[in-house]
């Protein structure tokens, strides 16, 4: 009777770790790579919301304070480096990027979340949807308040991050940006708030979708290359070109300006007035940095809608680039990556039609 008993537990025991085994192969495998930020933030008391530091949890911690991702995904975590992301440079995005492409092309990786503080979440974002070299699922997620606060987003943002990074929905749609139950794409999303938890939007062409009862559901999706269509790839690239950015205000001067060229600026993003609007104070400088073989992009502070060529500025008689809808920060990025390529502005104008 006993060895009977015992015969019977132990063939429990087994059909338990049978069944584990088998749902835990049927589950998508995230990989979660970790690079500071608020999500990984903590403040002096639970109501601290402001005036928290940021990039203080590492990923293992992140990961274990939401035990509801093992019913999603097989998980893994991977810290890439640690920062609040005021501090992200070239160098972190090359090696973020070099990191997701090696990854990606494991077959035991289907998707990959990126833990990433808000501040420039979205220039990451862009950054990758231009270099990484797969159709599976690359997710940024944030959180806009630290994991000590009592109303802390992050484990639920977390959570549908990697919901949504082994998801097949999420397949071929580019990098993703996930934050308060939204789905944007990377190209188009901007922060818009700086502290509310519904920050994150592409105010006039709308989200791509929501996450509602643990299923990722998508109304659109962009229209411009992205990963695998891209060009671009930085398998080979210690550094960028430099590339910096010309805010127009009234009583503009052209002393900023010159001196990022004096500096060795490749490229020049003019974030002008209205439709990409040109001072006369500054046209000049503009007109000499490009003869001196800098690239000049037309963009607009307005941070919505087409910089139209040829609008505001003669821009063939110029010899310069319009950025289409691309604001000033993720026109940076992408000059800085056409600059890889080639120098030639008609072909620079064509990429930022394209992309």
């Amino acid at each position: 009777m006993l060895a009977r008993k015992l015969f019977s537990q132990i063939l429990i025991l087994f059909c338990l770790a049978a069944a584990i085994t088998a749902q835990a192969q049927s589950l998508p495998n995230v990989t979660i790579l970790a690079t500071g930020g608020t999500i990984a933030g903590t403040g002096a008391t639970s109501t601290t919301t402001v005036g928290y530091t940021a990039a203080k949890i590492g990923v293992e911690a992140l990961i274990d304070a939401v035990p509801e991702l093992k019913k999603v995904a097989n998980v893994k975590g991977e810290q890439v480096f640690q920062i609040a992301s005021e501090n992200m440079n070239n160098e972190y995005w090359l090696k973020l990027a070099k990191r997701v492409n090696t990854l990606l092309s494991q077959s035991d990786v289907d998707g990959i979340v990126i833990t990433h503080g808000t501040d420039t979440i979205e220039e990451t974002a862009y950054f990758l949807d231009l270099v990484v070299k797969s159709r599976k699922p690359v997710v940024i997620v944030g959180a806009m308040r630290p994991s000590t606060a009592i109303s802390a987003d992050g484990p639920i943002n977390l959570y549908n991050a990697v919901l949504l990074a082994g998801s097949k929905e999420a397949v071929g749609k580019g990098v993703l940006v996930t934050l308060n139950d939204q789905i944007n794409a990377a190209r188009e999303v901007t922060k818009t708030n700086t502290s509310t938890l519904d920050t994150f939007k592409t105010p006039e062409l709308g989200y791509l979708g929501y996450i509602q009862g643990s299923k990722p559901f998508f109304y659109r999706q962009s229209t411009r290359k992205h990963t695998v269509e891209s060009q671009f790839d930085v398998s080979g690239l210690d550094q960028l070109p430099q590339v910096d950015i010309v805010y127009g205000y009234a009583n503009m001067n052209p002393i900023a300006l010159n001196a990022f060229v004096a500096a060795g600026a490749k490229g020049i993003i003019h974030a002008g007035v209205g439709d990409g609007s040109l001072n006369n104070t500054v046209l000049p400088s503009l007109v000499e940095a490009r003869k001196k073989g800098v690239v000049i992009v037309r963009s607009s502070r307005v941070g919505q809608g087409i910089v139209a060529r040829n609008g505001e500025a003669d821009d063939d008689k110029l010899d310069f680039v319009v950025s289409d809808t691309l604001n000033a920060q993720k026109a940076r990025i992408l000059l800085m990556l056409a600059l890889t390529k080639t120098t030639d502005t008609k072909e620079i104008q064509k990429i930022f039609w394209e992309y």
